[in-house]
């Protein structure tokens, strides 16, 4: 089958050469020459505008867009002239659901289905197969299984789920790693979600390593003061754990396994102390949306919230609020602030 991928970074580009590895032939477009000189290389046919890229396509034409958010809807209208009915358009990045809503309303009165695809796989996407959650109409969703299933991991990436009915496995394409979750905005909705969840998954890790990190503050004689610890007893914090080989412990038999604790195992093997990372950690959208669309369902989130959170304050911008605090603990009590070692 032919497909067209506009975006060909970090995943859209791996996503292209999986789709080659398993028969199928693909047009390319991006501004980068590099990036489109290393796939027409291995086999990918290139564009260098979008006109030439649309008219490379085999009409009805399948485009997969791989694209920040913020350059999505321009693409669309540069692309919106030269499409036509029958064409299916799909947006395979981390857009907001409402978006997709009305760009699937927008391009269907000219007869261009457009599909919200959630793609999950990241950098080991190629290896692994992509994930992916898709809104939109059910007949263009079928027309495109071939390109879900050459990019999805397939039955063997897990086991059977216990319970569940041969029927219904054999009525659904869940199993295989990719799913028409609804209409407009369905896949998007529930990629968002997913999004969220991660991030109090990470938190959850990062919170509990931490812990194990700190777990020898009575040996560095730092829980003494009880103006910065309020620990009473040093002797119980005296341990000195090996976190790389607790995690690789963790990994085996333990009901907190997953994939995320696969790769904090691969990074604190790398690294014990992780001094390569600030601690800075971003957020991309998707935790602020899946939180707003908590509090407009009336949904209770308070795991997803505090994570949420926790990446604005690992960015300092819970810093003013610690200075009013300070202050505020000077003003009532006259208590002056206790600074870090090496602190001034």
């Amino acid at each position: 089958m032919q497909i067209g991928m506009i975006g060909i970074g970090r995943m859209g580009g791996d996503m292209v050469r999986r789709l080659m590895q398993r028969g199928h032939d693909c047009v390319v477009a991006d501004r980068d020459a590099m990036a489109l000189a290393a796939l027409a290389s291995e086999g990918a046919m290139t564009a260098d505008s979008l006109q030439d890229f649309v008219a490379k396509l085999a009409v009805p034409r399948v485009i997969w867009m791989m694209l920040p958010v913020a350059v999505v809807d321009g693409v669309i209208a540069e692309l919106k002239s030269l499409l036509s009915s029958g064409d299916v358009l799909i947006d395979g990045g981390n857009s907001h659901y409402h978006d997709a809503i009305r760009r699937s309303a927008t391009l269907s009165a000219q007869g261009v289905h457009y599909l919200d695809v959630g793609t999950s796989g990241g950098v080991w996407g190629r290896e692994r197969g992509y994930c992916m959650m898709i809104g939109g109409d059910a007949p263009a969703v079928a027309r495109l299984n071939p390109i879900f299933a050459a990019l999805a991991p397939g039955k063997e990436a897990a086991h059977e789920t216990a319970g569940r009915a041969s029927d219904t496995m054999a009525a659904s394409t869940a199993e295989q790693g990719y799913l028409h979750c609804g209409s407009s905005g369905a896949g998007h909705f529930v990629k968002m979600v997913h999004n969220g969840i991660e991030y109090g998954l990470m938190a959850a890790y990062a919170e509990g390593f931490n812990l194990l990190h700190r777990a020898n503050v009575g040996v560095q004689g730092r829980a003494t003061d009880a103006e910065t610890t309020p620990l009473r007893h040093p002797e119980h914090f005296q341990y000195d754990f090996n976190l790389a080989d607790i995690a690789e412990l963790w990994r085996r038999g333990s009901v907190v396994t997953s994939w995320l604790l696969d790769l904090s195992a691969q990074a604190l093997a790398q690294n014990h102390l992780l001094d390569r990372f600030a601690g800075h950690v971003s957020d991309s959208g998707e935790g602020r949306w899946t939180v707003q669309a908590a509090v407009d369902a009336g949904v209770p989130t308070p795991v997803l919230s505090a994570a949420l959170y926790q990446r604005f304050s690992s960015r300092d911008e819970d810093a003013f609020a610690n200075r009013l605090l300070s202050a505020m603990r000077y003003q009532f009590g006259g208590h002056e602030e206790k600074l870090a070692e090496g602190e001034k």
